[in-house]
């Protein structure tokens, strides 16, 4: 008799316990290894037998399917934990301002001739010696054109007073920011960051991904998105 154990076996051991197989799949396996194991053991050829190391080694395939049902039991805990731990921060998050990717900025009116307007961001990778802001209406016409001196690198937030190059109050409703960084008479890239409020968590997806609810205007982002809490 051969010393080799069924091929088709040791084919299914070495497929390391896909998630999708169950404990009792599992368990039915193992007991056929050993089964196999064993009659191999008792039908072997007397002149010819198992050596010390074959044995071991396929032992040590049982044991390695073992193992990575293990594995893969604790990673599943890990990953639960990870995701209810991501649901509770973000959930946390539900009414406050964020700073997220984006250019968009919102101009109000108020009651006495206050000018509101929320908040933008930029994000730097390095240092910049001047910082420029350019406001745009959505047709892309220049509002305003000014400048807010050297910026650290990271992300830092500001706020447009409302007023166009002029002085006057610009007209109420929705402009674009764009930064021009430069350091060093270079041009810096610079992310620009908009502001906008957590109405809302969406549960972690089949990929494990918590999704943040920031309106029909921004849509949805993930937790990774958020670049500063105001």
């Amino acid at each position: 008799m051969s010393n080799t154990i069924d091929a088709n076996v040791v084919s299914r051991l070495n497929q390391g316990g896909p998630s999708s197989r169950d404990a009792s799949q599992s368990a039915e396996l193992r007991n056929n290894f050993m089964t196999l194991l064993i009659a191999q053991m008792q039908h072997q050829d007397p002149l010819n037998p198992m050596d010390n190391h074959e044995m071991t080694t396929q032992l040590a395939q049982i044991n390695t399917v073992s193992g990575i049902e293990d594995l893969n039991k604790t990673l599943k805990g890990i990953t639960e934990q990870m995701n209810a731990g991501q649901t509770l921060q973000a959930t946390a998050l539900i009414g406050q301002g964020v700073l997220v990717p984006g250019d968009r900025l919102l101009l109000e009116h108020g009651e006495e001739g206050e000018l509101h307007t929320t908040p933008f961001g930029i994000e730097l990778p390095q240092s910049a010696d001047n910082v420029r802001v350019v406001i745009t209406s959505a047709s892309g016409q220049v509002i305003n054109r000014y400048d807010i001196g050297p910026v650290k690198a990271g992300v830092e937030s500001f706020t447009w007073d409302g007023r166009t190059s002029e002085g006057e109050a610009a007209a109420a409703g929705s402009y674009r920011v764009r930064i021009e960084a430069t350091s060093d008479g270079k041009a810096v890239n610079a992310n620009t960051l908009n502001y906008a409020v957590v109405g809302g968590v969406t549960p972690p997806d089949k990929n494990g991904g918590v999704r943040l609810d920031l309106g029909a205007v921004y849509g949805q982002v993930g937790l990774d998105q958020i670049k500063q809490i105001l």
